[in-house]
């Protein structure tokens, strides 16, 4: 049997309740950020452009990676904001300058996502407006 870094052994059973604290944590994101329903709008937006562009495999690899990156930065930009009001409820300047920080990870991933969207997407609606 092998063992893990916490010297308890690999099981099945470990794994699936593993999945079960990943569901909980983007439950509680969705439940408690409402920048994630942005995102989570302007995903299902991108996606339904996919299908009704019939885009190619590689245009859809770029379209779930930045999503996926977007999602991402936004669930870590809420940890760590849990973290430092946790450290420091009362305002400190650095633990703002943290958040602030976190925030700017979220915004470059969304303009980056943003950018992947209109170089696969504005083609395809330029071709349509000059019908």
């Amino acid at each position: 049997m092998y063992k893990t870094t916490n010297n308890k052994p690999f099981t099945l059973k470990s794994r699936f309740k593993s999945f079960k604290f990943a569901f909980q944590g983007i439950r509680e994101v969705v439940a408690t950020q409402h920048n994630i329903w942005i995102h989570l709008i302007l995903a299902i937006l991108t996606i339904s452009l996919g299908f009704i562009f019939n885009i190619k495999a590689t245009e859809w690899i770029a379209i779930v990676i930045s999503i996926g990156i977007v999602f991402a930065a936004e669930i870590f930009n809420s940890a760590l904001e849990y973290v430092v009001d946790m450290i420091s409820p009362d305002y400190h300047e650095k633990g703002g300058k943290i958040k602030d920080l976190a925030a700017a990870a979220v915004f470059i991933t969304a303009l980056a996502a943003a950018i992947v969207g209109i170089i696969i997407f504005l083609p395809e609606l330029l071709h349509i407006f000059k019908k």
